[in-house]
């Protein structure tokens, strides 16, 4: 994930494990340690990132956090469901393609 600091204005790269989705339209990103991260803070003001998915590029936008309930949802059945409801994650960062 390509963000931006919300003060220093610096380029980040960091990385994170994309949730898979049911739909194309959305990212999932869980947030194992909260939303009071710098680099959930920096994308959450910024409104989006850019997330290097399977090789490419997207530019997200609509960040907003969401909570598990929400984002077991929109996970992709198998495994990763049963992570995101599993409670390991107290939040989510759901961001738009």
């Amino acid at each position: 994930m390509h963000h931006v600091g919300r003060k220093s204005g610096t380029d980040y790269a960091i990385p994170v494990a994309i949730v898979p989705t049911r739909g194309s339209d959305t990212f999932l990103v869980g947030l194992p340690w909260g939303e009071g991260t710098n680099w959930a803070k920096n994308v959450l003001a910024a409104g989006g990132a850019v997330v290097t998915w399977k090789g490419r590029d997207w530019r997200t936008t609509n960040a907003r956090i969401v909570g598990p309930a929400v984002a077991v949802t929109l996970a992709k059945a198998g495994p990763i469901k049963k992570v995101v409801g599993s409670g390991r994650f107290p939040a989510f960062i759901q961001l738009d393609r």
